[in-house]
């Protein structure tokens, strides 16, 4: 079966590579960042739209989905209202909580054979979350969706990403792990081979394999920080003086190496800190690099993100980076979607 899919919140385009990997063609992808134009035209080979979510019509996705293909509407809606970094604050009013409504505008609209999204876990308890499954199902779609462990799928860090399908051409569920625990891809077998680097240097052969100049104190932090440890690991007089105080001692996991026989910890965006996780290279007294980081979100290490000769923007990239859709859970969606195209083809 020919399937043709469509990816709404594309950005560099994590997602849809997953998809080209399990032979889904990827038509197009629509994000209101710019930057996601380069990333995504040059490694998945398709349309891109610098265009927000809320102006994309039926007409518009109808002339791009492949005439006699099965049809996939893809996308991850932005994910900060739910996240776990927001500790309990109300988001009601951001921007970004009706795009999920506008994704299933869309599904309404278009009614696409295949429907298939990607979020933080936390999304489960909002209230926009359970009116996009209602619709799903008031238009016949069979709804699948969980929490997955994406190391589960050979990614080597621990995220934890919602995973839903949906189909209108029969049975679908949420793929079955690739990994077990034992098998689980780590630190070592992602960036180990990776040019050696101090703090603020960087790789001639690759501008985004960059190290962030790390301050005299920090510099003396991560000398004293132990793969797997925390700041508990200093000296007394390298401690915060907010992890001095009682209510900052739960905060184990900032200021922190990762260990290389493990998968990584969750790549947010803020993963070039080093006080912001455990981002510490396991060896080298530094944070992670854009391209570390992009290796442990299953981009290859050749995956383009800037045009040559463009000055490489740190936290630009770096959301990029960190909000991406790892393509390991991409293909693993993929291959879900083909099977139950099959299926469906097999019982015609």
């Amino acid at each position: 079966m020919h399937l043709s899919a469509v990816d709404l919140f594309c950005g560099a385009g994590g997602l849809s590579l997953g998809l080209k990997r399990a032979r889904v063609k990827v038509v197009a992808g629509f994000d209101i960042d710019a930057r996601c134009e380069y990333p995504f035209r040059s490694n998945i080979k398709a349309k891109f739209f610098e265009q927000d979510v809320r102006t994309v019509t039926r007409d518009q996705l109808s002339r791009l989905w492949v005439p006699g293909s099965v049809r996939v509407l893809a996308g991850c809606a932005p994910c900060q209202p739910f996240s776990s970094h927001r500790r309990g604050a109300d988001t009601s009013n951001d921007d970004a909580w009706p795009l999920l409504d506008e994704f299933g505008r869309l599904v309404t609209e278009t009614k696409p054979e295949l429907v298939t999204m990607e979020n933080v876990p936390r999304i489960l308890k909002a209230v926009v979350f359970q009116r996009f499954i209602e619709t799903l199902k008031s238009l016949e779609y069979v709804v699948d969706y969980k929490s997955c462990l994406c190391a589960d799928y050979g990614l080597p860090q621990r995220r934890r990403r919602l995973v839903l399908v949906a189909s209108r051409i029969g049975p679908i569920e949420i793929p079955a792990p690739t990994r077990t625990p034992a098998k689980f891809a780590t630190v070592s077998d992602a960036i180990r081979g990776l040019p050696s680097l101090k703090s603020g240097q960087g790789d001639s052969a690759d501008p985004l394999h960059a190290s962030r100049t790390l301050s005299p104190t920090n510099q003396l932090r991560i000398q004293a920080s132990k793969p797997g440890g925390s700041w508990l690991d200093w000296p007394e007089e390298l401690r915060a003086p907010c992890h001095r105080k009682d209510s900052g001692r739960s905060f184990g996991s900032v200021y922190a190496r990762m260990e290389w026989d493990k998968p990584s910890p969750t790549i947010t965006t803020e993963f070039h800190n080093f006080g912001s996780g455990r981002f510490g290279h396991p060896e080298q007294d530094r944070a992670l690099t854009l391209r570390e980081a992009a290796i442990l979100q299953g981009f290859p290490s050749n995956y383009k993100f800037v045009r040559p000769g463009d000055k490489v923007e740190l936290e630009p990239m770096a959301r990029l980076i960190g909000n991406a859709v790892p393509p390991p859970v991409g293909k693993a969606i993929g291959r879900t979607l083909l099977e139950c195209a099959a299926r469906h083809s097999a019982s015609e």
